[in-house]
């Protein structure tokens, strides 16, 4: 590098791993080309890629001087010119001209619940040595919150001639005003009418590319829950999870002189109270006679 990665970073010379792993996260989500539109954003990425591989793979912590000093696998500094390195789950040789892997990076990518689903496509901006380039990323019905998309090669620049890193893509399920996701159930309101929720019906309920006919008890009330059992987000690698219906009674904002009619004579003709202590019985019997 031209510049010292220690500088890039911001960090001091004798920071420690963690640090560094911290600083580098922190420029990285400031400065990755999905998040930044700024002309010199893709090339700020490049750099701290670039400085991260080299604070990261053969000093980790340690002072980056090309002379004496690296660390071993549990962290701790061993002496001499070459020593081996536990990077990434391989072993290499640290040094001027050994061979090194690159890192793996993290990045997030928001996906609908529609797309969760049914699947899809997205384009994303990825660093690559000849500078950002868009990439074609498909992901399969089913991808819940914290599912790993793989893209092999596409993560930090290997050194000596070593393989480059991979780019890990952590889906994030973005909310959604009628759909609410745990794991791969999904809960979702259900407006009925009145009588619906008295007399009982079949209703129809759309879900992402399909719709499917709900068998609604007579007497229901706001928030039963029905259950569907595998209509929740599919699971590639077993059952899907389930679907959960929250009934909600839902009135007319405006009612006809006829559907007024009917109410007020309901209201006269019923004995239902469900502010009672026990709403199965009747309350006192109204006065007055219906039409």
């Amino acid at each position: 590098m031209r510049r010292d990665p220690y500088e890039v970073l911001g960090v001091d010379r004798g920071a420690s791993r963690q640090e560094i792993q911290a600083a580098y996260r922190r420029l990285a989500r400031r400065y990755h080309p999905d998040v930044n539109a700024d002309p010199g954003a893709a090339e700020r990425f490049r750099q701290i890629n670039e400085a991260y591989a080299v604070l990261s793979g053969a000093a980790a912590g340690a002072r980056h001087d090309g002379r004496t000093t690296a660390t071993d696998g549990s962290g701790s500094a061993v002496g001499g010119r070459r020593v081996r390195v536990h990077t990434g789950g391989t072993w290499v040789r640290a040094g001027g001209t050994g061979r090194r892997r690159g890192e793996d990076h993290t990045i997030d990518i928001e996906i609908t619940v529609e797309e969760a689903y049914g699947g899809g496509r997205r384009q994303i901006t990825v660093s690559t040595s000849d500078g950002p380039a868009e990439r074609q990323v498909t992901f399969p019905p089913g991808a819940t919150d914290d599912t790993r998309i793989r893209l092999a090669g596409l993560g930090g620049a290997g050194h000596g001639g070593g393989p480059d890193g991979d780019l890990y893509l952590m889906v994030r399920l973005a909310d959604h005003r009628r759909y609410r996701v745990a794991g791969r159930d999904v809960t979702v309101d259900l407006p009925v009418t009145p009588w619906e929720a008295a007399l009982g019906a079949t209703v129809r309920l759309d879900l992402p590319g399909r719709s499917v006919d709900l068998v609604l008890p007579p007497g229901t009330s706001t928030g039963r829950r029905l259950r569907l059992d595998g209509h929740g987000l599919p699971n590639p690698d077993g059952p899907a999870g389930d679907l959960h219906a929250v009934v909600t009674i839902v009135v007319p904002d405006q009612l006809s002189a006829e559907e007024r009619r009917l109410f007020q004579r309901l209201a006269r003709r019923s004995t239902f109270d469900p502010r009672s202590a026990d709403p199965g019985q009747p309350s006192t019997p109204p006065t007055g006679s219906a039409p």
